[in-house]
């Protein structure tokens, strides 16, 4: 495979400067401040309105861990439907059994649902107990990219996860390195894992355009403020893709 840069997007101006700043493609989500959740449709059609890279859909029902019950399995699936139908070019999904291993049978029944467009299996990957197993489970069902830090808090200290991973892979799929992802630490990665795809926000934080504000009056998770708005920095894409660039030329 060639280099791949993929952004994580959860507004339709973030995926608009992610595209200008140079990504190959978008993970679209909402909520990316508690680690992504499912997009709404509307959004997603305006994303496709005003960009023209690949988008894939995160979809995940909630925040907190990837063991679901019927309700929220049976949401996912009709999810996968809905925006494969809607014209994604993949979704990133990743559901565990409680034990730690993959559910193979679920996931089976979603990446059936995706109809042969393309599936990322997401983090829940770096929690599941055999990384091994997991990955020889994800080729036999046919999904294409491993979202995976190497199952450690950033990709550049699970470094030696991610290059066993990627021999074993073997091409088979993509191994899509992600957390701490920026332009100084793509080409240290690709070049100690052999890597070649990589994952990132390049976040920045935007003041509200909000005159009034009435301070003290919390809506969400404590230590987030409402007047603190999170969007993808062009420029950290723009410095990222260079140096993509620069090792698809090397």
């Amino acid at each position: 495979m060639s280099f791949l840069l993929e952004v994580c997007a959860d507004s339709v101006q973030s995926a608009a400067a992610a595209q200008e700043g140079g990504a190959d493609r978008i993970e679209l989500c909402s909520g990316l401040v508690i680690g992504g959740i499912s997009p709404s449709p509307a959004m997603f059609r305006e994303v496709k309105r005003n960009i023209d890279i690949k988008v894939r859909v995160l979809l995940r029902p909630r925040f907190g861990d990837f063991c679901y019950d019927e309700y929220e399995f049976r949401t996912i699936r009709d999810e996968v439907e809905q925006f494969r139908d809607l014209g994604a070019d993949g979704v990133v999904i990743g559901i565990l059994n409680p034990n730690g291993t993959l559910n193979v049978e679920q996931m089976a029944e979603l990446v059936k649902a995706a109809g042969g467009i393309g599936v990322t299996m997401h983090r829940a990957f770096d929690l599941c107990r055999d990384p091994f197993e997991a990955l020889e489970q994800c080729v036999s069902l046919g999904i294409d990219t491993i979202l995976t830090s190497g199952q450690k808090s950033s990709a550049w200290e699970g470094r030696e996860l991610l290059s066993e991973l990627a021999e074993r892979a073997a091409g088979r799929l993509d191994i899509l390195a992600g957390a701490g992802i920026g332009p100084d630490v793509i080409e240290k990665l690709a070049v100690c894992t052999g890597v070649k795809a990589f994952h990132m926000s390049g976040k920045k934080v935007v003041d509200s355009r909000m005159e009034f504000r009435r301070e003290g009056v919390p809506m969400g998770i404590p230590g987030f403020r409402e007047f603190d708005i999170w969007q993808t920095d062009k420029g950290q894409i723009r410095s990222a893709a260079k140096v993509i660039r620069r090792l698809e030329n090397s």
